[in-house]
């Protein structure tokens, strides 16, 4: 790809803020007889396949070489995953948006097979748009962003989500969230793994790590945490978290924060 990452990325950056816009005038509105449900615990709306088709339109224009892989599936095409895609989540945090709980965003990012090169991630209630591009940094509204500094497990606010489906490998997930209550200051789940990305790329979170994600997930968020410092691998400590839907983000603390999964994921 040609284009300049940089200006890509801030023309990225005001169609994710108009994507958020347009969800908080819809969640004004809303009502819950507009749910749909994908699968068990899968919500969606309106609200998710309209944003997604304004996205889809628009990014298209601004690059129209590159394929779409999204949540919605609206653009009916099956891509190519290692080709130039679009990867993209309209509302991360849909059961949020739904209940009124103002903890969802827009995430948008551009991958080269399985290799992030820019992502947006737009907070419409904070009004935060965290974005970054392959080798430029990362940023919060303009200011660079950068993962805690912490290096102890024993230092750290860990993020994590829940999942809705495979819960035959809950059993293991439980004795991880069991043994890091008792070595961190605590584990918080948001319900976006966006924004759960976004925090730990601003060293709100020291880290973040989850199973059965989807690529739209995280697309963005792994570049922003790997352009301000941190590591992105997968539950076995390897690359292939993309399409394969568990990653831990991390700072520093990351070898520590493996060590503990890896003993009880099998």
């Amino acid at each position: 790809m040609t284009k300049d990452l940089a200006a890509l990325t801030r023309e990225i950056n005001t169609i994710a803020t108009d994507a958020g816009a347009f969800l908080l005038q819809e969640r004004s509105r809303f009502q819950r007889d507009a749910i749909e449900y994908k699968g068990l615990n899968n919500l969606v709306s309106y609200v998710d396949k309209e944003t997604e088709k304004q996205l889809v339109e628009k990014l298209s224009k601004l690059l129209p070489e590159a394929g779409f892989i999204t949540e919605e599936g609206t653009t009916g095409q099956e891509a190519d995953q290692n080709a130039l895609n679009w990867i993209i989540d309209p509302l991360d945090g849909t059961t949020n948006f739904i209940h009124s709980l103002p903890v969802f965003s827009v995430s948008i990012g551009l991958a080269e097979g399985k290799t992030p090169i820019a992502g947006v991630i737009y907070d419409p209630n904070r009004d935060e748009c965290f974005s970054a591009w392959q080798g430029g940094g990362a940023y919060c509204n303009g200011t660079a962003i950068h993962v805690s500094p912490a290096t102890q497990l024993g230092e750290s606010l860990i993020s994590t989500g829940f999942p809705y489906y495979s819960f035959d490998k809950m059993p293991s997930y439980l004795h991880i969230l069991e043994s890091l209550m008792k070595e961190t200051h605590g584990l918080r789940r948001m319900g976006s793994a966006a924004i759960d990305l976004s925090y730990v790329a601003c060293g709100r979170f020291e880290a973040f790590y989850e199973y059965n994600l989807n690529s739209w997930d995280m697309a963005a968020g792994v570049l922003l945490v790997r352009e301000a410092g941190g590591i992105v691998t997968d539950f076995k400590g390897g690359d292939e978290f993309l399409f394969r839907g568990d990653v831990v983000a991390a700072c520093g603390i990351h070898p520590e924060l493996i060590n503990v999964i890896q003993a009880y994921w099998k």
